[in-house]
């Protein structure tokens, strides 16, 4: 069994109202063991049989049953629980900075991962500070300017709706449990 963790997008703001419980009963449906959700945000931990190799397949089937169960334009980043705790522990900035926010964007593919950094190149890094990461991108910005940026107006694009999901650190902490 692989240990594989959904992140959704988008739940519980803008009016898409997600609850926990009953997301969790759409994984136990779908058939997968050890079924746990994190925080109120969209995070689901569980089990499978599915290998690497079917992830796609997986994202596509439970992306349905999300569609189908709440009536919302689903869209999630699959990755193993092993990939999570890389992503999270390859954090490049000072974690504990208090005057910043650390993030981690998690990409559907390389070439999503790589549009970002390539539209990061010309930022201020001292304004948006981006690094890149195994199938993620770091961001690292000032507390209070995470919505006005000029990388966060970039993630923001709709074309990066359906291929993207941002954490915070301490999120990706708190699934790690």
């Amino acid at each position: 069994m692989t240990e594989w963790v959904a992140l959704l997008r988008g739940v519980n703001v803008g009016g898409i109202t997600v609850r926990s419980a009953e997301l969790s009963d759409v994984f136990t449906d779908l058939g997968f063991a050890a079924v746990r959700t994190v925080l109120a945000s969209g995070n689901v931990v569980f089990e499978t049989d599915a290998a690497a190799s079917r992830r796609a397949e997986l994202k596509a089937t439970i992306e349905s049953a999300l569609r189908q169960r709440f009536g919302y334009d689903a869209w999630i980043v699959i990755v193993t629980l092993a990939e999570l705790r890389t992503a999270a522990d390859g954090f490049p900035f000072d974690a504990e900075d208090a005057s910043r926010q650390p993030w981690v964007i998690f990409c559907v593919d390389a070439a999503t991962r790589d549009e970002l950094l390539s539209a990061a190149r010309d930022l201020d890094a001292g304004t948006d500070p981006v690094a890149p990461g195994e199938g993620v991108v770091y961001w690292n910005p000032v507390k209070g300017t995470t919505t006005d940026s000029p990388f966060a107006k970039i993630i923001a694009r709709a074309t990066y709706k359906a291929r993207t999901t941002n954490r915070n650190l301490r999120t990706l902490r708190r699934i790690l449990g």
